[in-house]
């Protein structure tokens, strides 16, 4: 059967009639539900996961679910004038963030805006927020050290350039001190760093800014802030905006270092979110693809080979626990995700042993490949000294009657402890930690009280810099302690000594 002409007329003028209704539900759409910072659209069939929709107002908002005829969209901006039946409109974009030079010493909100009051950011170049991790084969083995500038650290559960290092502890335990203090000690270590805040408050965050300013550290810092007064769906891409603008330098062949801080509070946003676009809930309320958050963040921190520019993201996400419980649903998924963790102890931290470091349940999964090789002599036997002073500390509280080998594996132990104690803020060279363990491995604090440990050292490290400038070099220029140069530093050690317990007892 054959169609007649004025029927085909009809069928055509009938399509082009339609076509822009047709247009218009696919890249216009119509707001159905408005609230919590989440919104349902009716219409956009043509929508892509992570594209940006442009709401009345100038207001922006984020797809994230593409259901069969509407599509969830997560507000970033002040919702109060949208309202039901509000036209919406496509962008064609996917959420990016400026990148580039310009951001160092700049505070930026998750969207790259900045909120420092210091003027625009002159930056031609963007990056999706999304990126899919660099590849096995691109990538090369962590060797090259991050200097934490914490002994503890350095010494025992040494950080590698392209590593991810869990830090974890209870609230008020000093963690956020530990990824400050490391980011302190860059100076100079041709190492850009990027702080991002999830969750804080926002004079935390200008407290940390005001500290990183102080010490100079905000030349090659940038620091990203989604506070807690800000929606949930914004806190969701905070981290992932800061990995963006660390990955244009990697491109490029540099060295990133990057603070989470904190994924417990990211994940609490992804499942706030989660929650008000209806997915279904799993283990605690979280949706089922909370592993899938972390992973995919964290697997973009790597070191690259040569072929691919040898440049390295280093990650530090922080984690809060409750009452210490490392073994609840996110501390689990993260650490099975990172390469080890510090963790920090509130029983530690209140017994005045900072940094609050619990040597035995921290590992480095890089371990000694991360250290120089001076480090790793004097290092060497550090963690056993501990897990056995602790041992024995606890065996000796129901005895008195201790024998010698007890009694001094106590009293070494202590000593260890001194030296380890490190303030807020205060990061040490790397060369100043080899020299202080270097004195307390060959037994020359043997015979220095323990409360006057800490004088011993920084002194220590005073007349190394004033008298023997030389030997520090040479350490700095070979990394290796030879034969030659371990006799000239046990001399220069011992007559410090002497000099120190004359002058002790002559106060005394």
């Amino acid at each position: 059967m054959a169609l007649r002409p004025d029927e085909i007329s009809a069928l055509i003028k009938e399509q082009i009639k339609h076509y822009d209704d047709v247009m218009e539900q696919k890249d216009v759409g119509t707001v159905m539900t408005v609230g919590d910072g989440v919104s349902v659209v009716h219409g956009l069939d043509n929508a892509m996961l992570g594209e940006l929709i442009l709401f009345p107002g100038d207001v922006y908002g984020m797809v994230m679910n593409l259901d069969e005829d509407s599509v969830g969209v997560t507000l970033l901006g002040n919702a109060d004038e949208i309202k039901e039946g509000d036209e919406v409109r496509r962008t064609g974009k996917i959420i990016e963030v400026p990148v580039g030079d310009a951001m160092l010493g700049r505070v930026v909100n998750p969207l790259g805006q900045p909120i420092d009051g210091q003027g625009e950011i002159i930056t031609t170049k963007t990056r999706p927020i999304e990126r899919v991790a660099p590849g096995v084969m691109t990538r090369k083995s962590v060797d090259q050290p991050v200097q934490t500038g914490i002994t503890t650290i350095d010494a025992i559960i040494p950080v590698g350039r392209g590593q991810r290092e869990l830090i974890i502890g209870d609230r008020q335990t000093g963690k956020t001190a530990i990824a400050v203090d490391t980011i302190i000690n860059q100076k100079g270590q041709d190492m850009y760093c990027i702080y991002v805040a999830i969750g804080q408050k926002n004079s935390t965050v200008a407290q940390v800014v005001e500290k990183l300013k102080k010490a100079g550290a905000m030349d090659y810092t940038v620091v990203v802030s989604a506070s807690a007064s800000e929606l949930a769906p914004v806190q969701y891409i905070a981290p992932y905006a800061g990995c963006a603008i660390a990955e244009e330098w990697l491109d490029q062949g540099k060295d990133v270092l990057i603070v989470y801080d904190d994924l417990s509070k990211h994940a609490v946003a992804y499942r706030t979110v989660s929650l008000l676009l209806k997915r279904p809930p799993g283990r605690e309320a979280y949706p089922g693809d909370v592993f899938y958050l972390h992973s995919r963040l964290l697997e973009r921190s790597c070191r690259l080979n040569e072929e691919n520019g040898g440049g390295s993201i280093t990650a530090l996400p922080i984690i809060e626990t409750q009452a210490g419980d490392i073994s609840a649903y996110i501390p689990t998924n993260v650490i099975s995700i990172t390469d080890g963790q510090i963790f920090l102890q509130q029983e530690l931290f209140n017994a005045g042993f900072r940094p609050a470091i619990d040597t035995g349940l921290s590992v480095s999964r890089v371990g000694s490949t991360a250290q120089i090789k001076a480090m790793k002599q004097v290092s060497r036997n550090l963690k056993y000294e501990l897990a056995q002073y602790e041992e024995m500390q606890s065996f000796a509280q129901f005895g008195s009657d201790l024998d010698a080998a007890t009694k001094n594996a106590i009293e070494h132990g202590e000593r260890v402890r001194e030296v380890l104690k490190q303030a807020q803020y205060a990061p040490r060279d790397v060369i100043d930690q080899i020299i202080t363990l270097f004195a307390l491995e060959n037994g020359f604090v043997k015979n220095v009280k323990v409360e006057k440990v800490q004088e011993y050292m920084d002194g220590l490290v005073e007349k190394f810099a004033v008298a023997h400038s030389d030997l520090l070099d040479e350490i700095r220029e070979k990394k290796v302690l030879s034969d030659e140069l371990t006799a000239k530093l046990k001399e220069a050690v011992k007559a410090y000594t002497t000099q120190f317990e004359n002058l002790q007892k002559a106060e005394a």
